[in-house]
């Protein structure tokens, strides 16, 4: 799911919510330096408050992506990813 969503801070890079413990995050991860893209990893479990934040947003479901235009993604695939970013 791609939209713009108020709840969630618009980042000035790329930035990727997530957890070293889930799979979908450390695949986006993966696809993501290994296309070179820069992009901001915030650890949820290291951080609360950000955590916090996405819980209010309604967002249950990680990693929620979210770009520089305020696109958010939730668990988006690798091809997902490779539109939204232009890379297909």
């Amino acid at each position: 799911m791609t939209e713009r969503d108020p709840a969630i801070p618009i980042p000035d890079r790329l930035t990727v919510y997530g957890a070293d413990w889930c799979g979908d995050c450390r695949r986006t991860r993966r696809f993501l330096d290994g296309a070179g893209i820069d992009y901001r990893y915030v650890d949820l479990t290291a951080d609360p408050r950000q955590r916090d934040v996405l819980e209010a947003a309604g967002y249950r479901a990680i990693p929620v992506v979210v770009t520089p235009d305020g696109q958010v993604m939730v668990e988006p695939s690798v091809w997902e990813l490779e539109q939204r970013l232009g890379l297909r």
